[in-house]
């Protein structure tokens, strides 16, 4: 059977949200928390829910003209005649944790932010200096962009398998799991300290692989893979992260091990030495050393 690649969100509009606070989690990891703003119209999937996340590169005037639609084709070609100096920086980023509004407080989005570089010497990029450097009430804009990880493809059998980037998805979806699910993940760190622990079905077992610096990001999750005991049962795979990383994952399943193809899930959230598209204004300040 042949199932949708992706689950469509309930509703893709813009929502204005802002920071309420933030958290280091270890020597890469950054945790921005957003609330506030429209808060309670969004509607979370678990799983791997992702988003549209646009930052403010020199004030908040560029969010007002971000495009209602700007993560498609026309609302993206609009998205770029906002004048370089004044267009957000859009990047896509995933739900680690969704908190409901309870009586003391609205609701919570939890997002994880994988650093790369240093603020503090201008050696980060756009979005990782955000991260580093925002502050509460600080404003923000994102549109829901749904699932990649289909639920119809298998939640009781999981192969999951990517790099520091596809920790926050891999973490969710282990949270959204049965708790009889059972299976494997396979997950890359750059450094023993940048290994964060996160709930999981205790039928699913965690491997953890510390990459050496010069060693490419998937390379060593793809050969843990290769060398892995598949279930004997059904499963649903799911691979994320590096480009090559999560196409090597699907052709060493589908191809190298008869897995059927409907049953994996997969989506490359960057490329080795090619940077996301980024206005001038916004290099060129993530290339400021902070005071």
């Amino acid at each position: 059977m042949a199932f949708s690649k992706m689950v469509k969100p309930e509703t893709t509009e813009l929502l204005p949200l802002e920071v309420l606070r933030t958290e280091r989690l270890a020597p890469h990891w950054m945790r921005v928390t957003l609330g506030g703003g429209e808060i309670s119209k969004f509607r979370p999937m678990g799983y791997d829910q992702w988003f549209r996340l646009f930052i403010p590169v020199t004030g908040d005037a560029g969010l007002e003209r971000v495009p209602a639609k700007a993560h498609k084709l026309f609302g993206y070609l609009k998205f770029l005649r906002i004048p370089d100096g004044e267009r957000p920086v859009m990047r896509n980023y995933s739900v680690r944790e969704y908190r409901p509004a309870t009586g003391d407080h609205g609701a919570e989005i939890d997002v994880d932010f994988v650093l790369h570089g240093s603020a503090a010497d201008g050696t980060a990029g756009p979005a990782s200096r955000w991260a580093e450097t925002c502050r509460q009430g600080d404003r923000v804009l994102i549109i829901d962009e749904g699932l990649t990880f289909n639920p119809e493809r298998g939640v009781d059998r999981v192969v999951l398998v990517g790099d520091e980037t596809a920790l926050p998805a891999i973490a969710s979806i282990c949270a959204s799991l049965p708790e009889a699910a059972s299976g494997m993940a396979i997950i890359e760190a750059p450094s023993e300290d940048d290994i964060l622990e996160f709930a999981h079905p205790e039928g699913i077992s965690v491997e953890w692989i510390v990459r050496p610096h010069a060693v490419d990001p998937g390379s060593l999750a793809l050969t843990a893979l290769r060398d892995a005991a598949l279930p004997n049962a059904p499963f649903h795979a799911y691979a994320a992260g590096e480009q090559a990383l999560a196409s090597g994952v699907r052709k060493q399943l589908v191809t190298d091990r008869g897995v059927d193809k409907n049953t994996v899930s997969f989506c490359g959230y960057w490329k080795i030495g090619a940077a996301s598209p980024t206005s001038k204004a916004a290099r060129d300040l993530a290339a400021e050393p902070l005071a």
